[in-house]
């Protein structure tokens, strides 16, 4: 929408980017109503961003765990 604000024409816009010329037409209209919530909308708090970390750090070791039991298996399989 920033490209259109400086003066480019949606149609230009829409098709460098590959796409919908009616979502950009609504965004446009949320935006000029005030009723658009871009990115940094939300204030979040160092707790939120700290569990989301948590999370994240959580789930890259659950990942680790499956590929060291599926390793493991296999070692198994081989030795005995």
């Amino acid at each position: 929408m920033k490209r259109v604000k400086d003066g480019q024409r949606l149609r230009a816009v829409v098709k460098a980017l590959g796409r919908g010329e009616q979502t950009f037409r609504h965004g446009i209209k949320a935006s000029a109503e005030g009723q658009l919530n871009g990115a940094g909308s939300r204030v979040v708090t160092p707790d939120e961003r700290e569990r989301s970390r948590r999370r994240a750090e959580n789930l890259r070791r659950k990942r680790e765990n499956e590929i060291l039991k599926k390793a493991t298996a296999d070692f198994a399989r081989e030795v005995l």
